[in-house]
């Protein structure tokens, strides 16, 4: 099988970020068809009914690496989310997003493992199951997309940095060399069609997505992410055409197109190679998890409606100064804009600003 994903050994050196709490395993969590490993990173602090985030890994990566290396824990302490970090039970630590089971609702493969994880924690942390949210980055953002596409009914919404379009990897191998080189090339009704055979019948609300991807990467090609909005754009009902094109979003030379309402983004990184740096706090910003929750009675408070249904009881952070990783602006943040000493608050889009 070729490697993918091996070139974020850069991930694991990210973050020295001392957690509030620490990754736990979880090793009982329900029907696990493959094996796969779940680790939960659950703040100190948590609000009534927190989202979910499931944070999953690249190929040759763990749990543990993820953790390590991206900020979604470390967001987690001071936005009141629940973080799962699956661990890949394939030796070489990819995720299986070529089966017809893990490419079917509820049919087993890696996709039902994952599922069951956010299953177990809804029931375990009255988790609020309207906001689930999956993020990954290459092997681990093609299963955002399988998660998007077989559990429409679990997830709310996906961020998959440097990925392939749902089912572009089906088949009986590991590896699908035509995929990865950007060979495969169908109509977004054809796309379309692989989506609504993964769950027949589905009629309820689809997810959200972000989709990134550098132009330079020789792993999984470029081309991919063209396939993907042909897609999605087929399955949300949505034009090709973007609404909306932003320059230099969120970083210098990379652009962002949007869809719809915002439905669907695709993040093109200009001469980025398939090692994308996972942009969290934009991330969590594009699914509505920015935001400090309420902790205690008599505060000032804002009803936002969460992605893919239901509303969030949220209160701005108002005094002092802005924690390294924290947003210090945006259009309708109303809370302090000062960083902590060391950090700089730089524009991240029209919508969020962040500390670092």
């Amino acid at each position: 099988m070729a490697p993918l994903g091996f070139f974020f050994s850069a991930l694991a050196a990210l973050s020295t970020t001392v957690f509030g709490a620490s990754l736990q395993q979880v090793t009982n969590f329900g029907t696990n068809p493959t094996g796969a490993g779940m680790y939960i990173y659950v703040p100190d602090s948590l609000p009534t009914n927190p989202a979910i985030l499931v944070a999953i890994h690249y190929c040759t990566g763990t749990a543990q690496a993820y953790f390590t290396g991206t900020q979604f824990a470390s967001l987690a302490d001071q936005y009141g989310y629940i973080v799962i970090y699956p661990n890949a039970p394939d030796s070489g630590g990819c995720w299986d997003v070529h089966s017809a089971a893990t490419l079917s609702h509820n049919a087993g493969g890696d996709s039902l493992s994952i599922v069951n994880m956010v299953r177990y924690t809804i029931s375990t942390y009255k988790a609020d199951s309207s906001r689930v949210f999956a993020a990954g980055t290459s092997s681990g953002a093609m299963m955002c997309e399988v998660l998007a596409g077989a559990y429409p009914d679990v997830f709310a919404g996906v961020a998959g940095f440097a990925g392939v379009p749902f089912s572009c990897f089906a088949g009986p191998n590991m590896w699908n060399s035509d995929c990865a080189n950007g060979n495969i090339d169908k109509t977004g009704a054809q796309w379309g069609d692989l989506v609504r055979a993964a769950y027949p019948g589905y009629t309820g609300p689809r997810p959200k997505l972000q989709l990134w991807h550098g132009t330079a990467d020789t792993t999984l090609s470029y081309n991919n992410l063209g396939e993907s909005v042909k897609e999605w754009t087929n399955v949300l009902g949505l034009s090709t055409t973007p609404t909306s094109t932003q320059q230099n979003s969120p970083l210098s030379g990379w652009t962002r197109n949007i869809y719809g309402s915002g439905q669907l983004q695709a993040i093109t990184a200009q001469g980025v190679t398939h090692n994308i740096p996972v942009q969290a706090s934009d991330v969590l910003a594009f699914f509505g998890l920015n935001q400090t929750p309420t902790t205690s009675p008599g505060t000032s408070t804002t009803t936002t409606t969460a992605p893919g249904g239901g509303t969030t009881t949220v209160t701005p952070p108002s005094g002092g100064t802005v924690p390294k990783w924290g947003q210090c602006g945006g259009t309708g943040y109303t809370g302090p804009t000062a960083c902590v000493t060391g950090t700089t608050c730089i524009k991240m889009n029209d919508w969020y600003s962040q500390c670092q």
